[in-house]
């Protein structure tokens, strides 16, 4: 499973089924079949790659706790708040990174290889220093796209219902991030254009 679709989809079956059952059965339902299907997220990952991403046992794993605290608490909004927590955490490791002059999203790409020697001597000269530069802004945006998806997480769950909220949480996160990207990957490409 790609690194890409695991930040998109983890803990996304969860809220969906929970936000369904709710709707049917009640907050307690809802929340028994979305912690049941979080486990079943971390399971199955392990039995197919053997293996379980940070990203998969913690949105996972906050999605239990917080569900958990709904249980106890019987009201289903700390569960609700769980993809709003995510996003803060996001968010402060993006601008963290971009503070410590080590941009997250450079960072990312060195590490899938996106930088390897045949890349480096196919690039124009002076075009790394342009992708170096390019992902660091793009970290710091980042950051802010997540800090403002972030607060109106915190609204749905506070305001809004079950089902506008679970939107939010899958298709409009989703979508907007998509088309978030596609924007910068764009305005990176017409940068490394412009180069001489």
């Amino acid at each position: 499973m790609s690194q890409k679709f695991r930040v998109l989809a983890a803990g996304l079956l969860p809220v969906i089924l929970f936000a369904v059952i709710e709707d049917y059965f009640g907050t307690l339902w809802g929340l028994v079949v979305g912690m049941v299907f979080g486990v079943g997220e971390i399971l199955w990952e392990y039995w197919v790659e053997r293996t379980v991403s940070a990203i998969t046992w913690g949105g996972n794993g906050m999605l239990l706790l917080l569900g958990g605290v709904s249980l106890v608490t019987d009201s289903g909004i700390w569960f609700k708040l769980q993809p709003a927590i995510l996003e803060a955490v996001f968010t402060g490791v993006l601008w963290g990174s971009w503070l410590s002059n080590k941009p997250f999203l450079f960072l990312m790409m060195q590490k899938q290889g996106g930088f390897s020697g045949d890349f480096e001597q196919k690039l124009k000269p002076g075009a790394l220093d342009v992708l170096r530069d390019g992902f660091s802004v793009m970290t710091l945006r980042m950051g802010f796209f997540f800090a403002i998806h972030a607060v109106l997480a915190v609204w749905a769950a506070l305001f809004w219902s079950t089902s506008a909220w679970a939107t939010l949480k899958g298709v409009g996160l989703t979508l907007s991030l998509l088309a978030y990207m596609v924007v910068e990957s764009l305005v990176l490409r017409f940068k490394l254009k412009a180069i001489p």
